[in-house]
């Protein structure tokens, strides 16, 4: 059982409960704008994936995506783990936007990058972004990821200006 915990969260994995909030966190204007493969329209759809989510737990396949939830018990987001091939993986996370600038993007990642990297046996996971995406780069910033390109790149299925950041795991 994956179970981290810091200060004010806990990343656990998805339970069925969790299918109304994920489904309302995935619906903010940002997350459609950013990660619109991450919005769920209806509670069905949330449940789906997070059937299909925790049949990937315990594999070294993925994707793997955790609830970020606070000390209450209340998710409010998810942190991943997904391959992108040649062995190489993306982290990615989501918090929805009645709890945003809050710093629990940044927490839940400070928390997550170690603990997953070391599940998967890597030393380094990229992040990346949309280029007018300013929060999320600031949390990878924030959280020791390293600028590596910026410019024109594939995102979610369209050309689009990205920023890719790597993140390396110092033992």
């Amino acid at each position: 059982m994956f179970q981290l915990e810091t200060e004010r969260l806990m990343i656990s994995e998805f339970t069925p409960e969790m299918a109304q909030a994920v489904h309302e966190n995935s619906l903010d204007e940002d997350n459609r704008r950013f990660l619109p493969d991450e919005v769920f329209e209806t509670v069905e759809e949330a449940a789906e994936t997070i059937r299909f989510l925790r049949a990937q737990y315990g594999s070294a396949e993925g994707p793997l995506v955790y609830p970020v939830l606070l000390k209450n018990g209340t998710p409010i987001g998810h942190v991943q783990a997904v391959p992108i091939g040649g062995g190489a993986w993306e982290a990615g996370y989501h918090i929805g936007k009645r709890h945003v600038k809050k710093g629990y993007a940044t927490e839940a990642m400070k928390a997550f990058l170690p603990a997953i990297m070391k599940h998967l046996g890597i030393h380094q996971i990229t992040g990346i972004c949309v280029q007018d995406n300013l929060a999320s780069r600031r949390v990878m910033e924030k959280c020791g990821f390293e600028l590596e390109y910026e410019g024109n790149g594939m995102e979610h299925g369209t050309e689009q200006r990205i920023c890719r950041y790597a993140f390396h795991l110092n033992e």
